[in-house]
């Protein structure tokens, strides 16, 4: 029954255009031969990736970090208490004023006690700074190689200059070695993303985080073994070009080196706009829409390919409604930080003493919102 249902799922006329079956692809001379198995390689290389960044946030990113004046805070954690933790966990982390007077009033405490903690056990899941600056510092690190590989492995290639190319003599195109490591690494780095999606960060565009990743595999696996590879190697470069400066722009605000987040973060906003709403739909996304129709007739992948290509598209759209929003904030001096992220509130006995009690004696909570 599986073997039915991979060669249904496999059958060559959903996936090849022109009468070409997958022997034709997989027997052609020289360095033409492309294949789906040749791209298995990419999951233990994920795993290699993940290993390769835990020993780069601690051997790099963390020297990086102090050397630009972070350091790891030690957090005061909680005590110990399973009626605070059962609340904390099954009904809610912001406990209103009454069912912070019905704890307190459960377990013997003051209910500035009881704020207390609450505060305390939100901190603890909130990651730290340093956690911050080491998973922008390893992103950056990657895509820096990966922009400075992508170009060496393209500028000299035809269609680098002229998208027309992409399409000369498809499906029968030459596959360099190059242009096979170049898609691996960088197949293995999203597979890794993918992978530790729920040990990182979460932001509030978690859910759109996963559907990039997952668009982005499905992009280059089938661009792979459909020889699309052309289209794909150029989609690669436009995404990494915009994806430096955001993680540049993100580790200077970690480092509240403001003067210098503004500035990249700006710059950033402006490559975005230009690669993700300019260069992408009207030069590549044009390419495999129209000019692929002038050297092959409409098939399947045709419209599961774009469909895909679109979706990448419209999280671009999506994303550059929070850049502006960001953009917005560096304009009028209100730039405090990754606007996906929640700020961290104090729990030192100072600060907590100084905001549960004004200056006339009432009690104030502080109000946050979870971590995403």
């Amino acid at each position: 029954m599986f073997q039915t249902v991979s060669d249904w799922f496999w059958w060559d006329r959903i996936w090849l255009p022109c009468n070409y079956t997958w022997d034709d692809l997989e027997n052609e001379e020289g360095t033409g031969a492309v294949s789906p198995s040749q791209l298995y390689v990419t999951i233990p290389l994920a795993l290699v990736f993940m290993l390769l960044r835990y020993a780069f946030e601690r051997a790099i990113a963390t020297p990086v970090a102090a050397a630009m004046g972070i350091k790891g805070k030690v957090r005061q954690k909680a005590p110990v208490n399973p009626v605070f933790e059962s609340f904390y966990i099954s009904c809610s982390k912001h406990p209103s004023h009454e069912e912070i007077y019905g704890l307190a009033k459960k377990s013997n405490r003051t209910s500035i006690q009881v704020e207390r903690w609450f505060r305390k056990r939100r901190n603890q899941d909130r990651p730290a700074v340093l956690k911050k600056f080491q998973e922008s510092c390893w992103r950056f690190t990657f895509y820096l190689c990966a922009l400075v590989g992508g170009v060496a492995v393209l500028y000299d290639k035809p269609w680098f200059h002229d998208v027309w190319e992409v399409w000369v003599g498809y499906p029968k195109q030459e596959v360099l070695p190059s242009q096979y490591w170049y898609y691996v690494l960088e197949l293995s780095f999203y597979w890794a993303l993918l992978f530790s999606v729920a040990s990182d960060i979460r932001r509030k565009d978690f859910k759109v985080q996963v559907v990039h990743h997952l668009a982005t595999i499905f992009l280059l696996n089938f661009s792979w073994s459909v020889k699309y590879i052309r289209v794909g190697t150029l989609t690669l470069l436009v995404h990494d070009v915009s994806d430096i400066l955001l993680e540049a722009a993100k580790m200077c605000s970690y480092a509240d080196w403001k003067r210098s987040c503004n500035v990249l973060f700006v710059l950033f906003a402006v490559v975005f706009v230009i690669s993700r709403l300019i260069i992408f739909p009207f030069w590549i996304i044009y390419a495999t829409t129209v000019y692929s129709l002038y050297y092959c007739p409409r098939f399947f992948l045709y419209y599961f390919f774009n469909m895909l290509m679109f979706v990448l598209q419209f999280l671009h759209i999506y994303w550059t409604y929070l850049i502006f929003r960001m953009v917005k904030k560096v304009i009028s001096g209100n730039m405090s930080g990754d606007d996906r992220s929640d700020k961290e509130e104090k729990d030192s006995d100072e600060n907590e003493d100084h905001s549960l009690t004004n200056g006339d004696g009432k009690r104030s909570i502080v109000n946050g919102q979870g971590d995403r």
